[in-house]
């Protein structure tokens, strides 16, 4: 191939690199030429360079790498780069009204053909002081006269098919403020592939991060005690109006923060929503216009480190959409992520950009659809210690951060003897919080640090799962982090529990009792005490923990819950100076045995209703008599209703046992009849409390009668069995 036409080949990128390389030698031979001869037109009396690094902002920036603020750093190396468009500008805030008198731009190879120079005083309202239709490119020397805050360069034709681009645009006049404004210009990713660090003011910073769960406003008051154990960043998921106190505390501090914008479907399973990325512009353009009007709200503000666009968004999409369609809407949210990171850079380009997901799998959409990232995140639990190769098995040109991390969640345990997530014992939490740590600092130059997951002070299933300090008190975990991020040792620590025991755990009568065992020191000797409760997460998905009865000073004689289905016990140990060790066991709640034959058992029923659509429907009359507690009848939802047992003949019986599912019976009467016409009372109640009910009443008749009449719930009434015994 001759060289002519390898030069029409070369790729745009290196056409550009050849002619940003033309104008610097042009430059360099000029200063040897001329001494210290400036190349600039002077005005007609002295004036100051006001522009030189103030805040900038831009219509668009073409990457990361060319963002507005090379503009006005006073190196020709560096430059601006719009996307490929008409219309695009650059605007400068010299930080107070000025008297401009000269404008000197700088262009490389791609300039505006077509543009003017405008000044406002407000940022809002501009007047034009030169407009050119025939700008030849290189380097323009403007004498101008005007008066405002704010100066804009706004390109209207360009001059190729590329961009706009400026390796540097100064103002000249009088006036203006003071240097750069605070918060600018603070915090970048620099270095080289496999070589890199964040900077903060120019000093390397090593995120040591947690994520944030309490109120924004009462940062003031936590975020000291967490700087006290090292921690220098907060992770959040969303920023509004409401995080002010958020940002102020952590700049107070010397601290930062990852602000997130949340998208949906975040957080993984889909939650918030499935958007159409493909079709959806509403959407979009809404999302984005509140992406835009907080990084201007916040971008100033000295707690800010990072914009964070998502959460677990990639891998959510397979909870709205699946096949062809699942993969075209991964690549249009990959893009949109990229158009609010193009939006975020234009109007702050003192900050870097991420984006988070829930596995690595997500990157390769984010290195092909959204190359203007400053930098990859991920969210990794007990597959943490897999990312660095996964970063390397990719190919990937960027560093990243881990944005949650801690022990092993309930998606990546073995189910325990009750079919229920193993959560791992204190003891394991400990020792994941440092595995994760450690293996993210152990990829240096790539991986900038951690937020671990989860700073809370929530009390529930997910906090006692994740959150170091649940309810304010300080866990093995918490203590784990001061460790991992060189924060001072000693002082109080909590109780280490080894072990916990359960007498039983698969066949636990309802409202019965177990005896719980466990095994647990005090590294500071101090006396302890024991809180028991219980959790009925994988009941009815609530995750609240309500207090059980307990006696004994260990062994202990736990009360347990008489709803049936699989339960969880905790036990709170407290050292009585703030510290809690919590450790948890499963249990499955069954009905008590009932004496004598269930004359019941396989009988026809009939009822006033039944539940015939709906999840897991139908729920017809028949499950109360068929011998199982995973089957049941359910009615229609409304008073009264009833379901009545046939025993085939006239038969005694001497207790009855209703085992009701969630939607019990608050009111409800028991009647038999020898004809099914005739009805004489054997028990009623207006106390129902659901779970299982024996009645001790005894009597006699062929057909047996519940009339529900009122509700315990906003759903209808539901049996899983409705057992007649006799001795």
């Amino acid at each position: 191939m001759d060289f002519a036409t390898r030069r029409v080949r070369l790729r745009p990128a290196e056409r550009r690199r050849r002619g940003r390389s033309a104008i610097a030698a042009s430059v360099a031979a000029a200063v040897v030429l001329l001494g210290n001869v400036v190349l600039l037109a002077q005005p007609a009396q002295a004036a100051t360079l006001l522009s030189q690094g103030r805040p900038v902002t831009a219509s668009s920036s073409e990457g990361a790498g060319t963002a507005p603020t090379a503009a006005v750093d006073g190196d020709l190396n560096t430059r601006w780069s719009s996307l490929w468009q008409d219309n695009q500008w650059l605007q400068i805030d010299l930080g107070a009204t000025s008297s401009i008198e000269q404008v000197v731009l700088r262009w490389e190879a791609a300039y505006a053909k077509e543009y003017r120079i405008e000044v406002s005083g407000n940022g809002q309202d501009w007047n034009q002081i030169y407009s050119t239709a025939s700008s030849p490119g290189g380097t323009e020397t403007l004498n101008v006269t005007g008066t405002g805050r704010y100066v804009r360069m706004f390109g209207v034709k360009r001059a190729n098919g590329y961009g706009m681009s400026l390796f540097e645009f100064q103002v000249l006049g009088t006036g203006g403020g003071t240097g750069p404004q605070p918060g600018t210009g603070t915090v970048r990713v620099a270095g080289s592939q496999g070589n890199w660090q964040l900077l903060v003011n120019n000093a390397p910073w090593q995120v040591k991060g947690l994520t944030w769960g309490p109120p924004a406003s009462e940062a003031g008051a936590r975020l000291p005690g967490l700087k006290a154990i090292g921690v220098n960043t907060v992770r959040t998921w969303g920023t509004d109006a409401g995080s002010k106190p958020l940002f102020d505390a952590a700049a107070a501090n010397g601290m930062r923060v990852i602000a997130g914008y949340w998208l949906q479907p975040g957080g993984g399973p889909g939650s918030g929503g499935c958007a159409n990325y493909v079709t959806d512009a509403t959407y979009k353009a809404n999302t984005l216009a509140d992406i835009r009007r907080w990084t201007t709200e916040y971008k100033d503000n000295q707690g800010v480190l990072m914009w964070n666009v998502g959460n677990e968004s990639v891998l959510g999409l397979q909870n709205c959409y699946s096949g062809a369609e699942l993969e075209a809407q991964r690549i249009a949210y990959a893009r949109f992520v990229n158009e609010a990171t193009q939006a975020i850079h234009a109007i702050d380009p003192n900050h870097p950009v991420t984006s988070t997901d829930a596995w690595t799998g997500a990157w390769p959409y984010y290195k092909q659809y959204t190359p203007d990232l400053d930098l990859l995140a991920v969210n990794s639990y007990g597959n943490v210690c897999q990312v660095r190769q996964d970063w390397i098995n990719g190919g990937y040109d960027k560093p990243y951060i881990l944005t949650e991390a801690g022990p092993a969640g309930e998606w990546e345990v073995p189910n325990d003897v009750n079919g229920v997530p193993t959560e791992p014992t204190d003891v394991q939490k400990r020792d994941g919080y440092l595995q994760a740590w450690n293996c993210i600092v152990g990829h240096t130059g790539v991986a900038l640090g951690a937020t671990l997951f989860h700073y809370g002070i929530e009390d529930d299933f997910g906090a006692v799962w994740f959150n170091l300090t649940p309810a304010g008190e300080k866990r093995l975990s918490y203590y784990a982090v001061r460790q991992a991020f060189g924060g001072p040792g000693g002082g109080n620590t909590p109780p280490v529990i080894t072990n916990m025991t359960l007498s039983r755990v698969t066949d636990v009568p309802a409202g019965g009792t177990i005896t719980v065992d466990v095994a647990v020191t005090d590294p500071d000797g101090d006396p302890l005490t024991h809180e028991f409760r219980v959790g009925g997460k994988y009941i009815d998905g609530s995750g609240a923990l309500v207090g059980t009865p307990s006696s004994g000073n260990g062994p202990f004689t736990v009360t347990v819950p008489e709803r049936l289905g699989v339960w969880k016990l905790y036990d709170y140990v407290r050292d009585g100076k703030g510290n809690v060790g919590i450790e948890t066991r499963s249990f499955r709640v069954v009905a008590p045995p009932a004496q004598g034959t269930n004359v019941a058992r396989g009988k026809a029923v009939t009822a006033s209703s039944y539940q015939q659509v709906g999840n897991g429907a139908p729920y017809p009359p028949s499950n109360v008599t068929d011998g199982s507690n995973t089957t049941r009848w359910a009615s229609d939802w409304s008073d009264p209703q009833w379901i009545q047992v046939d025993l085939g003949s006239v038969q005694s019986f001497d207790r009855i046992q209703l085992v009701w599912e969630g939607a019990f019976a608050r009111s409800y009467r028991i009647e038999a009849s020898d004809d099914g016409n005739t009805w004489r009372p054997v028990f009623s109640t207006t106390t129902g409390n659901g779970d299982v009910d024996s009645v001790a009443s005894g009597g006699s008749g062929r057909y047996l009668r519940l009339t529900g009449t009122q509700r315990g719930t906003g759903f209808g009434y539901s049996l899983f069995e409705f057992g007649i015994y006799r001795n």
